[in-house]
């Protein structure tokens, strides 16, 4: 028998070894050879002599024992082992989903980060929810996908985050609320419903559950820097440095927070470290970008604005950036030619309004600026988060209309209470 993928595993049996997604999984060899057993017959209920004679090399062993161990066996796959199945009278069962080779190209095309890989991944997902309804992953898929064009500013949230509420439930229905489900929910609840404290809440248990999940600690930061509560974001993201020092989003977060805290030297080092460890990640050029804007570093900023716009065709607020910049420097005919663009765009495409009302008041357009202000409103903005800590919008903070704006009613579309 050769090596056996299935889910996130990876069974290697001329060495005895289960890895899920490249790291070991503990289990000891009889547990193994019952789970190899298993895999052998997949889709095929296996009764207990057949499993002794298989697993047991034909010793005879208790019914009890065989239960015990496969078992073991469910408790290592974790969420997977409602896989294995169990028939009185006809034995045990592992039944790997119809949908394992849509599920497995939906997050091949959702890796992309890109809005074209998302849709890509989405149509995936739904077409597996179709072929098998209980398999939670085609449901997770789904909403990350939901959540990550909501939060890349790649769709309007105001659309996309019903859809993501809708595909998380029925994951969470399917599979159980696992920690990588709450911590989606937390992210949720903080950029979109804005709702702190239950976000905060679902973020300490995510990360009592499961402390090594790097996500959790980068996304509570980002709300505890919405409660300025800016020692406490950057403990977490020391927290998160030690458990995932690799994940990819750390050093462009760490960036950011060091940005909203004025501390613009130690962003800008944070910035270019993050550009150095993940130059094709599109947050990295962006925070980098505006942590030099912010320190009157204008033509470096530039440039890292323009290498994200090249690389980030579906990310029009980068543009929106770029423009604003050049605005900054004086060059108006630039920043207009760019703006026009983005309006034509505008038509056809998402165009998030945050970064918009920026490059309208760099502009010197101040009232169309604060319109800009209200559409994110309406649209529910994915960076409407930082409003009252981004030192880009200290200039609109400044306006008398700016608390009317931001104090409306309605201003978070798709708000649960």
């Amino acid at each position: 028998m050769s090596e056996v993928s299935f889910g996130p595993f990876l069974l290697d049996p001329s060495s005895t070894r289960l890895t899920r997604d490249g790291v070991d999984v503990k289990l000891r060899p009889q547990a193994f050879q019952a789970l190899r057993t298993l895999l052998r017959h997949s889709g095929q209920s296996i009764g207990y002599e057949q499993m002794m004679a298989e697993a047991w090399d034909g010793t005879f062993v208790s019914r009890h024992t065989v239960d015990v161990t496969i078992g073991e066996v469910r408790k290592s796959l974790g969420e997977y082992g409602r896989w294995i199945t169990h028939r009185p009278k006809v034995g045990y069962c592992l039944e790997i989903p119809a949908s394992e080779e849509l599920v497995r190209t939906g997050w091949h095309y959702w890796n992309r980060r890109t809005r074209e890989g998302a849709d890509r991944a989405i149509d995936c997902f739904k077409r597996a929810a179709r072929e098998c309804g209980t398999d939670f992953r085609a449901w997770e898929g789904m909403s990350t996908c939901y959540l990550m064009l909501a939060t890349f500013g790649m769709r309007a949230p105001r659309d996309v985050y019903p859809e993501f509420l809708e595909a998380h439930a029925r994951a969470v229905d399917a599979g159980g609320l696992r920690p990588e489900l709450r911590c989606n929910r937390a992210h949720g609840l903080h950029m979109f419903e804005h709702r702190l404290g239950d976000a905060e809440a679902e973020f300490t248990q995510t990360i009592r559950e499961r402390p090594t999940y790097g996500t959790a600690h980068v996304r509570s930061a980002l709300m505890y820097s919405t409660l300025k509560r800016f020692d406490k974001a950057l403990d977490a993201l020391d927290h998160g440095s030690q458990v995932e020092p690799l994940l990819a989003t750390l050093p462009a977060t760490t960036a950011l927070v060091r940005m909203w805290r004025g501390e613009l030297t130690e962003a800008i080092e944070e910035g270019s470290k993050a550009v150095e460890l993940h130059p094709y990640l599109q947050i990295s050029r962006a925070n980098y970008a505006m942590a030099l804007e912010c320190a009157g570093r204008l033509d470096e900023a530039l440039e890292q604005y323009q290498l994200g716009s090249v690389m980030s065709l579906n990310l029009p607020w980068m543009r929106a950036l770029e423009a604003t910049c050049l605005a900054k420097m004086g060059r108006l005919e630039d920043a207009r030619r760019l703006s026009g663009t983005l309006e034509q765009l505008r038509r056809t495409e998402y165009v998030d309004a945050y970064y918009m009302a920026m490059l309208r008041d760099a502009l010197g357009q101040r009232t169309e600026a604060f319109a800009e202000l209200e559409r994110a409103y309406h649209e529910n903005s994915a960076f409407l988060y930082q409003i009252e800590i981004d030192p880009k919008m200290e200039q609109l903070r400044d306006d008398a209309r700016f608390a009317r704006v931001s104090s409306r009613e309605g201003k978070t579309p798709g708000k649960t209470r």
